[in-house]
This record gives structure tokens, sequence and C-alpha cells, in this order.
């Protein structure tokens, strides 16, 4: 079990839109998970990945005029799991359709489906406003028989999810190995069959199109490879895009329209968008 920093960042003034964009850079620089409150926000990195110039490049450049300080520390993993079980995942019911849980929770809403997460410190609980989002949009697609390939899946949520509702053949791919560990067992706790994978986009090019791609990753990610993603999708197939603010549209649509997609329909929450493509 890998090492995490711990940084808490203060903001004066602090609102939703600077955690928001807190989180967004902070995740371009390999942060997994983020604990917004009403004085800023705490960030999780693993330590072997944690790069404090980055951060302090990130803050000095904060494009709004809020006092920022910083303060990090060195948690191991195990208690930090421990945190995270006690204090900050909690059942989450989205639109009355599924609810996500842990398995240590022994009181959670009830729904026609269910999502078990034991998350271990990959990103994707269904918390985030990007999770959430994405998972709305799968459920309101007809997901039966059809193939999914899951980019960056974290812990594996979107992938099971996508199983649950009826699809076919699932692919979930993640560049952290300890991720891809964990999704594998998430997969085994909802009792679906998933290949899970780790590897970058060149993990693609070994697979075949599929009829739906996830990608909730990040701004600069998807959009250096999207194109690759797209390589990946069947005609007539859908990309589902999550991981970035809504004030990357512009650069998310320009990206798009270039490769030839079309915009089905979008939504956001708490600054966070979630975009569904045809190809």
């Amino acid at each position: 079990m890998y090492d995490y920093i711990s940084l808490r960042i203060e903001a004066t003034p602090c609102n939703e839109t600077v955690t928001d964009l807190l989180a967004a850079f902070l995740a371009d620089v390999e942060f997994e998970t983020f604990e917004p409150n009403d004085n800023g926000l705490t960030a999780y990195v693993r330590k072997d990945r944690y790069d404090e110039e980055a951060v302090k490049e990130i803050l000095e450049n904060f494009p709004m005029d809020v006092a920022l300080s910083m303060k990090s520390e060195e948690i191991e993993g195990e208690d930090w799991n421990k945190e995270w079980e006690q204090n900050y995942f909690r059942p989450i019911l989205i639109d009355d359709k599924v609810v996500i849980r842990s398995s240590f929770h022994n009181e959670f809403p009830e729904a026609p489906l269910q999502i078990i997460i034991d998350p271990k410190m990959a990103f994707g609980t269904g918390h985030h406003a990007t999770t959430a989002g994405m998972s709305r949009m799968l459920l309101e697609e007809d997901l039966s028989g059809k193939s999914v390939i899951d980019m960056g899946t974290g812990t594996g949520i979107l992938s099971i999810l996508a199983k649950k509702l009826g699809a076919g053949k699932t692919v979930g791919i993640d560049i952290d190995e300890f991720a891809i560990e964990n999704a594998r067992e998430n997969g085994q706790l909802n009792d679906v069959e998933v290949e899970w994978l780790v590897g970058d986009d060149k993990a693609l090019s070994e697979l075949e199109g599929a009829d739906i791609f996830l990608a909730n990753i990040n701004l600069n990610v998807i959009t250096s490879n999207l194109e690759k993603y797209v390589s990946k999708v069947r005609q007539g197939g859908r990309i589902y895009l999550s991981g970035f603010l809504t004030t990357d549209r512009e650069a998310i649509m320009n990206e798009a329209q270039r490769l030839g997609l079309t915009l089905l329909k979008e939504s956001s929450e708490n600054n966070w968008l979630t975009m569904v493509f045809i190809r």
C-alpha cells in the first residue's frame, strides 16, 4: 500500500469556485482525492508523485484574487484508509436509481441498483461531481450488450455500473497498477466480469472498437489523447467525457469538432462538466 501526502490549502476568501479550481489544477499534477470545506481544500497524492514545486507554481499563478497558503504532511496508506472509512466516504444515492456504498456500510438508501466500492485511495466513489455526472449519463443509456472502454477507470465504478446496466464486453484501463488492483477487487465485490488493464493510451492499440468510450480524467489528458480515444469508438458509438470545468468547454468542443464528433448532451454540477458525443 502506498504512503500519501496530505496537502492542506487555506484560501481567503474561499468559495466553491476556488476549491473547484484548486482541485482541477491539482488533478493535473497527479493529486487523486479532494476534500473541500469552508476554509479551503485538503488534497491527497501518492508520496512518490508529489511535486512541491508544481504545487507552489499553481498557487502563485492562481487566476483569482485569493490569498493561498499550504501545509503538507505524510500519511501512511493504512491510516488514510481508516480516516476515509470513518470520516469521509458515505453512501450516495444517484437519481434514486443506484446507491454507491462500501462493504463496511451497514445503513444505506434503497435503490434498484447497488454498487459496492472499497476505494483504497483510487479515484472514483461517486461523490465527486465528475463521477456522479458520468453515472447519471450512463443511467440514461440503453447499454444492453454494448461494448465499453473505460479509460482512467480508478476504482472501476463506471465499468461496474456499465456492467450492471447490461453492457457486454467491458475493459477498464488505468495507468496506476494499484488502482487496477483495487478495481479488480471492486469488480469481484459486485460480481461483474470486466477486463482490467494497466496502461495509458498505448493500451488501446490492442483493443477492438467499442460502442461506448468513457474518459473521466482531466482536461490536458483528454485533449491530448482524444483522437486516440475516438479511433476506438465505432461509427455511431458514443464517447463520454468529464474531469474538466465548465470554463474548459470551448477547448473540449474545439477538439471534438475537429475530430468530427457531434455533441448529444451535457450537464454540469459545481462547475464540473460532463459531455456526451456521438461519432
